[in-house]
């Protein structure tokens, strides 16, 4: 008979095997990098907690058949003190006689100790399953955000990663962009492409930081929601530095923004890689500043090389994304699940911070290597 029970260390091979069929080379062995980081994320790192923990389904053979990682994060609501269950990596494995085992899982993983629960990558069939036991998925957490900035490498980009052979046309895709980039008026705002002279609006400017002067941006810049993350300084720097830490979507940029006084409106943090479309982990904005910051972020980009950038949204975003020809899809959803009605009405109202350093976006199994 099948049974659910917390992960163990001797579980972790037949997990990273069971991740390796699911979410990378089914025809490869999971190699030994992928499994010692399974093992860190989920048994030892200090996004762990005994109280709750990584659950896997034990098949009637005894095999691992199912597996749910589960991260905590410690909030604040007002004067409480929470804790939240982030579940990623929610796989079941394919070929198993057991058609109701990623549900028995995700059934048992929310039925824990915490106060919330979330995910920010449900599929389709997931953000069912999450609805049927009374999760709540959010529309406007929930997108995946897209700005073009230079259209040939953009389009070229996307084409590679089904043939990465198609690569040879990086100088045409360059010589494209600069001609049809350099056609713009400054500030001309297209769909299509950013100009070679952008510079956005409002006088913001724009600072490269390290990862300390990020850190001492986050609280400040965070303060303002009614449900935020509670982070301790060690738990925030774990975080920060394994997020710095994605060769397969290139070099880490942090950065301050700041008004013309000279004090702090926002901070960013993305990873980009000329030539290739950024990812854009986190984007941290004071009330009222999202459109200032987003400028600064795209003409940053810009400078640097990159085809475009691509992001999670926050609904204090959308608003300043929505003048800015930013284009957005829906590849995964954001959900929340809690028994206590508040906590998900905080979010429902868009008074919550989720996604990106608070979520599952920030570990290497995003962007991370492991061959």
């Amino acid at each position: 008979m099948s049974e659910i029970r917390p992960l163990q260390a001797a579980d972790i091979p037949a997990v990273s095997e069971l991740f390796q069929k699911t979410f990378r080379d089914g025809d490869k062995p999971a190699p030994q990098t992928l499994a010692a980081y399974l093992s860190q994320r989920y048994l030892e790192a200090p996004v762990c907690d005994p109280e709750i923990t990584s659950l896997v389904h034990i098949a009637g053979d005894g095999d691992i058949s199912g597996f749910v990682g589960v991260n905590v994060l410690l909030m604040s609501y007002g004067i409480r003190k929470l804790r939240a269950a982030i579940c990623g990596s929610l796989m079941v494995e394919p070929r198993a006689n057991d058609p109701m085992a990623g549900a028995r899982l995700l059934r048992t993983f929310l039925a824990g100790r915490q106060d919330i629960s979330f995910s920010e990558t449900a599929s389709a069939l997931s953000t069912q399953m999450w609805t049927k036991l009374r999760g709540v998925a959010l529309p406007q957490y929930s997108l995946d955000w897209h700005r073009v900035i230079r259209p040939s490498s953009f389009l070229l980009d996307l084409a590679s990663r089904r043939a990465g052979a198609i690569r040879w046309l990086d100088p045409l895709a360059r010589g494209i962009d600069r001609y049809l980039r350099g056609r713009m008026d400054g500030n001309e705002l297209r769909w299509s492409s950013v100009a070679e002279n952008w510079s956005g609006k409002g006088g913001a400017k724009v600072s490269e930081i390290d990862q300390a002067g990020f850190i001492a941006l986050v609280e400040p810049l965070t303060r303002h929601y009614t449900l935020r993350p509670d982070w301790s300084a060690e738990l925030l720097a774990h975080i920060v530095a394994e997020a710095a830490g994605k060769p397969e979507y290139g070099e880490a940029v942090f950065a301050s923004v700041s008004a013309s006084n000279g004090e702090p409106i926002g901070a960013f943090l993305y990873h980009v890689s000329p030539g290739r479309i950024a990812r854009v982990l986190q984007v941290l904005a004071l009330p009222g500043q999202a459109g200032a910051v987003l400028d600064c972020l795209i003409g940053d980009a810009a400078q640097r090389g990159a085809a475009g950038l691509r992001g999670r949204t926050q609904p204090a975003l959308l608003e300043a994304m929505l003048g800015r020809r930013v284009a957005f899809t829906q590849p995964a959803a954001t959900v929340v699940h809690s028994r206590d009605k508040e906590l998900v009405n905080a979010f429902l109202n868009s008074q919550g911070f989720f996604n990106g350093l608070a979520g599952e976006h920030w570990g290497r199994l995003a962007g991370g290597r492991f061959d």
